[in-house]
C-alpha cells in the first residue's frame, strides 16, 4: 500500500511537471493577465479598508472576531449599515458577541471608540485631522508600492516562464515577451488610478 501510495505521488507530480512545461504561450499570457488583476483587486480592496473622514462599512472588512472558537470576519456576523456620512452602526446578529466585537474594533488600527448599548454599536467618524491625513496618504502610497511589487513579480515568474517554452520561434517569444510588458505597465497604471482616487478622497473629505 505504501508503495503505490509514493508511486501515486511520484506520478502526479510527474504529471503536474508535465502541464507545467506543455504551456503554450496563451495559457502563459492568461495566466499572467489573471494575477495581475487580482493583486489590483487586492489593492483596491485594501485601500477600501483604509478609513477616511466619511462613513464607509468597508473599512470594517478586516476586522475578525473569535466567535466560538473560530476568527470569524465581523462581516459575516453583523448588519453593517451608514444611516449618514458620519456614522456606522452595526448590529450582530447574535448579541451575545457584541462585547467581543466592540473589543475587536478597539485592539483594531481603525483609531476607533465604539459606543455599545447592549444592542448595536455606534461609530462615529470624527474629521481627519491635518496629521491624520498625512498618515493615511503615506499608508495609500506603501499600499500602491506594495501592489506594484505584486505586478513586478508576476511579471518576473511569467518572463522566466515564456523563457522555457520550447519549439516557438525567436519572433514569437519576443511577441509574447513584449506582451507582457505591455501588461505590466497597464496594470501598474491601474494600481496608480485606485491610488490617486483614494489620496483624492482623503485630501477633501
Amino acid at each position: 500500500m505504501t508503495c503505490f501510495f509514493l508511486s501515486f505521488i511520484r506520478n502526479s507530480r510527474a504529471v503536474t511537471c508535465a502541464v507545467q512545461e506543455n504551456k503554450t504561450p496563451f495559457d502563459i499570457e492568461q495566466s499572467a493577465d489573471d494575477r495581475m488583476e487580482k493583486s489590483v483587486d487586492s489593492i483596491r480592496n485594501n485601500l477600501n479598508t483604509v478609513r477616511t473622514g466619511r462613513a464607509n462599512a468597508a473599512i470594517l472588512d478586516r476586522i475578525e472576531v473569535e466567535y466560538y472558537g473560530s476568527v470569524t470576519p465581523l462581516k459575516s456576523l453583523a448588519n453593517i449599515t451608514t444611516p449618514d456620512a458620519q456614522t456606522i452602526i452595526i448590529q450582530p446578529f447574535d448579541k451575545n458577541i457584541i462585547d467581543d466585537v466592540e473589543k475587536a474594533i478597539m485592539s483594531s488600527d481603525l483609531d476607533l471608540m465604539p459606543g455599545n448599548d447592549g444592542n448595536c454599536i455606534r461609530l462615529n467618524i470624527p474629521p481627519l485631522t491635518a496629521e491624520r491625513r498625512r498618515d493615511l496618504a503615506k499608508l495609500v502610497s506603501k499600499l500602491g508600492e506594495d501592489g506594484k511589487v505584486a505586478l513586478r513579480n508576476v511579471r518576473r515568474d511569467t518572463l522566466r516562464s515564456i523563457g522555457k517554452l520550447k519549439g516557438y520561434s525567436e519572433d514569437e517569444i519576443k511577441s509574447l515577451e513584449n506582451n507582457v510588458e505591455k501588461m505590466t505597465l497597464k496594470h501598474t497604471t491601474d494600481v496608480d488610478e485606485v491610488v490617486r482616487k483614494k489620496e483624492d478622497e482623503i485630501s477633501k473629505v
